[in-house]
C-alpha cells in the first residue's frame, strides 16, 4: 500500500475522515444564521423592548465566556466606531464595581448553564440590575421565569458555542439596534451585505476548492508558529481568530494590535538592526486589515511588512465598506483557515478533551 492510499490527499477526504460532528455545515450556514437573527429579532413581539428604546442607558456590560463572549467583543468595536454609548465585556464569576441602574446588561450562554456567566447574572439581578439573557435555555434562560428585571431572547441550539457565533451575535446586535444604543445598517444593506457574505462563504469553501486560497495558506500554517496582527478595532477579529485556532485545530497563536504593538512587540519582531526574538524568521504573520483604517495605522502596516523577518507573512482585506461587514469578513476567512488546519492536524475540530475534562473535574469538586 503506497502513501497517497494512507493518507487523503485533499481537505474533502480529510472533513470526509474527522468532521465527526458536522462543524463545516454549520460553518456553511454562518451567513444564513445571521440572516434568521437578525430577522428573529425584527419580528419579536415584546413590550420590554419597545420600553428600553425610552431608557437612559449609560453603559451596556456584556457577560459571556468563550464562544459565548466573541459577539460582546465585536459590539464594543462597534460601539466605539459608532455607538451612542460604550460597550464592555467581562469573562469572570465577579461583576465590575462600577455596575448601576442605568447599565443594561447582556448575558450570553449558548447552553445556558456557564457557571461563572451564571454566577455573575444571579449576583446582578440580585442587586436589581436589568438584564437580558441570550440562551438556549438552561439555569440562565431560567432567571426570566423568577425575576422581573430579567427578559430572555432565546437562540438556537444544537451545535458548539463557537460555530453558534452568527445566531448569538446577530440577535445581540439587532437587539442594541432596536433599541437605539447602535446606529448601524438599514433593512436593507443588511441583506446586501449578507448577499455578499455568502459569496465570500462559498469562495473560502474548501469543499468546493479543496486546492484554493484556504488549503495553500493552511498547508503553510501546519508546522510554523502563528501570529495574528490587526488594527484596534479588528481586535474582536483578532481575538476570535486566535480562539478558533486554538479550540478547532489544538494550535497557540500569538496576537498584537497596531498602533500598540509599535511600542513593544515590534522589538522583538526585529526586522532592522542585530536583536529580534530567534524565533522570529519562522512565524506565519496573518495581518488582518480593512478600508477605513486610520492612514498612520496603514503605514505603520506597510513599514511592518516591508521589514518583516519572515517570508510568511499575509494580509487579509476585511472586505466591504462598513466595520461591521469587514469583521463579519474575517470572521468567515478565520473559520474556514481554522477547520482546514484542524484537518490537516488528523483532528476532529469538534473535539475539546481539555475543556471537558476540566468540566467533569470542577463538577466533581463542587
Amino acid at each position: 500500500m503506497n502513501s497517497q492510499d494512507q493518507h487523503p490527499s485533499t481537505l474533502v477526504d480529510l472533513a470526509l475522515k474527522f468532521d465527526n460532528q458536522g462543524i463545516i455545515g454549520h460553518t456553511q450556514n454562518f451567513v444564513e444564521d445571521l440572516r434568521k437573527g437578525f430577522d428573529f429579532i425584527h419580528r419579536l413581539n415584546a413590550e420590554w423592548i419597545d420600553e428600553f428604546k425610552h431608557k437612559k442607558w449609560t453603559s451596556v456590560l456584556c457577560l459571556g465566556m468563550g464562544g459565548s463572549a466573541s459577539g460582546g467583543d465585536f459590539l464594543s468595536a462597534l460601539a466605539d466606531h459608532q455607538g451612542s454609548i460604550p460597550i464592555k465585556v467581562h469573562r469572570d464569576y465577579t461583576i465590575p464595581s462600577w455596575l448601576n441602574e442605568s447599565t443594561l446588561v447582556l448575558s450570553t450562554s449558548h447552553s445556558g448553564t456557564t457557571e461563572e456567566i451564571v454566577a455573575a447574572t444571579e449576583q446582578i439581578l440580585q442587586h436589581g440590575g436589568t438584564v437580558v439573557v441570550i440562551a438556549t435555555g438552561g439555569e440562565l434562560a431560567g432567571f426570566a421565569e423568577v425575576y422581573p428585571n430579567c427578559h430572555l431572547i432565546p437562540t438556537v441550539g444544537g451545535q458548539p458555542p463557537r460555530t453558534a457565533f452568527g445566531h448569538i451575535f446577530s440577535r445581540q446586535y439587532a437587539f442594541l439596534q432596536r433599541v437605539g444604543i447602535l446606529q448601524g445598517e438599514s433593512d436593507q444593506q443588511l441583506q446586501e451585505i449578507f448577499n455578499r457574505l455568502q459569496q465570500v462563504s462559498q469562495n473560502f469553501d474548501f469543499t468546493l476548492d479543496p486546492e484554493g486560497d484556504v488549503a495553500q495558506l493552511a498547508a503553510a500554517m501546519t508546522t510554523r508558529p502563528i501570529s495574528i496582527l490587526g488594527p484596534t478595532e479588528c481586535e474582536p477579529s483578532v481575538l476570535r481568530f486566535k480562539n478558533q485556532l486554538n479550540e478547532n485545530c489544538a494550535r497557540f497563536a500569538r496576537i498584537g494590535l497596531v498602533p500598540e504593538m509599535n511600542h513593544n512587540e515590534i522589538v522583538a519582531w526585529g526586522g532592522v538592526g542585530e536583536h529580534g526574538d530567534p524565533s522570529n524568521d519562522s512565524h506565519v504573520i496573518l495581518i488582518l486589515t480593512w478600508q477605513n483604517m486610520h492612514h498612520r495605522v496603514q503605514q505603520r502596516l506597510d513599514w511592518f511588512i516591508a521589514h518583516s523577518p519572515t517570508e510568511f507573512a499575509w494580509k487579509i482585506q476585511g472586505e466591504g465598506e462598513s466595520l461591521l461587514e469587514a469583521l463579519l469578513y474575517h470572521c468567515i476567512v478565520m473559520d474556514w483557515l481554522s477547520i482546514a488546519l484542524a484537518l490537516l492536524h488528523g483532528k476532529d475540530p469538534s473535539v475539546i478533551v481539555p475543556i471537558d475534562s476540566l468540566k467533569k473535574f470542577l463538577q466533581s469538586v463542587q
